[in-house]
């Protein structure tokens, strides 16, 4: 198993849900914890732990971002007008590699990141390798010709457990997306329920 599906496994287990909604995973037939306490009996949660495993559990779906990439964009999403939660949501789905994601040029937000980074994406042309770049909306997402033919590719636009959703416009037989607009909490297909609210509490608290 490589790291990165390992990785991913963990995050499920750790939070005891199937946070993306993949066939394989190890919560579809264990739901306690890893490691050989995994199965005592779970206490309730303090208002601190429900905070925290909230930023933990949408932290890790975008592909387990670093606490510091993850605060910046809290941060962000803070100081615009509105909604915080619905803000940050809003601007983890205008990642390039979420958007690559949803698009369903690829299976997994990881595999979106490396895809991203190994240069084999364009936005409005222009080749971009930076997963974290933010795209806005009527932007052009385009995978590059050279790479069109990946294997990777061409099984991701087969999956049937997702669908592309409406805020963005994917042509598969073109290999190009529109970033239509950003969109709130009820437009995201999150599997499981994420509550943006408590992330930000968690951090207005610490």
């Amino acid at each position: 198993m490589t790291k990165r599906t390992s990785a991913k496994y963990k995050i499920d287990r750790r939070m005891g849900e199937n946070i993306w909604g993949r066939p394989k995973s190890p919560v579809n037939r264990r739901e306690y914890g890893p490691g050989q306490h995994g199965q005592r009996r779970k206490g309730k949660m303090s208002d601190f732990g429900l905070q925290l495993r909230a930023k933990q559990k949408l932290k890790g779906y975008y592909g387990d971002l670093t606490e510091k990439q993850f605060k910046r964009i809290y941060t962000e999403a803070a100081r615009v007008k509105g909604d915080t939660g619905e803000n940050l949501i809003g601007l983890l789905e205008r990642r390039l590699d979420a958007v690559v994601y949803r698009a369903k040029f690829v299976p997994t937000v990881f595999a979106a990141r490396q895809f991203v980074n190994h240069g084999h994406v364009l936005v409005n042309g222009k080749r971009v390798n930076i997963p974290s770049y933010r795209v806005k909306e009527g932007d052009v997402i385009e995978v590059r010709e050279k790479s069109r033919q990946m294997t990777v590719l061409l099984e991701a636009v087969q999956l049937p457990e997702r669908d592309v959703p409406d805020y963005i416009e994917a042509d598969h037989s073109k290999m190009t997306a529109t970033f239509v607009r950003t969109p709130g909490l009820s437009d995201v297909p999150y599997p499981v329920m994420m509550e943006p609210n408590l992330v930000i509490e968690y951090y207005a608290q610490n």
